[in-house]
């Protein structure tokens, strides 16, 4: 794991948590530029860090340790009952990718954040948003198409690392929610993983206190960042 001494970081003002309503976060932002490269990236995942855009954070607030780095083990992944019956729910859906960003993707995002997000910071969604959140000079992701009929329903976006895949965030039509669209993404990134060798596929932070993060948790086995350690969660 890289340590946090030898990194040049800047730390952003208190402003609302966005996980945990009623309170403030601040965010370690690194400023390292050596280390805004693939290579780089993978090291900081492992040390808890995350991407946003072309940017590279870290929760860090003073009296929360809320947020914690999660990461499946993709080796020894085996899907629940319900995973599975929503991998044979959604049998009918193509998957495929795609390394270049599509007009396509960004109308189906709008949509999603327009019709799910209405009361969160993303909404309305904007193409300037869109760019900045998840596209990256220095790592341009993969794309996850998911296709029904020929018509495209979802859309992960995911960052692949020479050892690990990071799932930086998954849109869909809102209209098929019955189907967990969200739950069959990560499972189809994770059996990319598995074709690619893969040993990690990262989710980003864990956050026991907000709903919206509890569908992580259900992957298992997995891995939570701790204290500064990567700790085995089994069931």
């Amino acid at each position: 794991m890289m340590r946090e001494v030898n990194l040049k970081v800047g730390l952003t003002p208190k402003h609302q948590c966005s996980y945990l309503p009623g309170r403030q976060e601040q965010l370690l932002v690194l400023l390292d530029k050596e280390l805004l490269c693939p290579e780089g990236y993978e090291q900081l995942l492992s040390a808890g860090f995350r991407r946003s855009g072309s940017d590279i954070y870290r929760p860090h607030c003073q009296s929360c340790r809320a947020c914690e780095s999660l990461r499946i083990d993709v080796r020894h992944f085996a899907p629940s009952r319900s995973q599975k019956r929503i991998l044979r729910q959604n049998q009918d859906i193509s998957v495929s990718l795609s390394e270049q960003d599509k007009p396509d993707y960004f109308r189906l995002y709008q949509h999603y954040i327009n019709e799910r997000h209405r009361d969160g910071a993303m909404y309305p969604a904007s193409r300037q948003q869109y760019d900045g959140f998840l596209l990256c000079h220095w790592l341009p992701p993969v794309f996850v198409e998911f296709h029904l009929e020929h018509r495209l329903v979802a859309v992960a976006v995911t960052d692949l690392l020479s050892g690990a895949l990071s799932a930086m965030y998954t849109f869909y039509d809102p209209s098929l929610e019955h189907r967990s669209l969200g739950t069959f993404a990560i499972l189809s990134q994770l059996r990319l993983a598995g074709e690619l060798r893969k040993e990690w596929l990262y989710l980003g932070y864990q956050v026991d206190g907000c709903k919206k993060m509890n569908y992580k948790q259900h992957f298992r086995p997995h891995q939570r960042l701790i204290a500064g350690q990567w700790q085995a969660m089994k069931d």
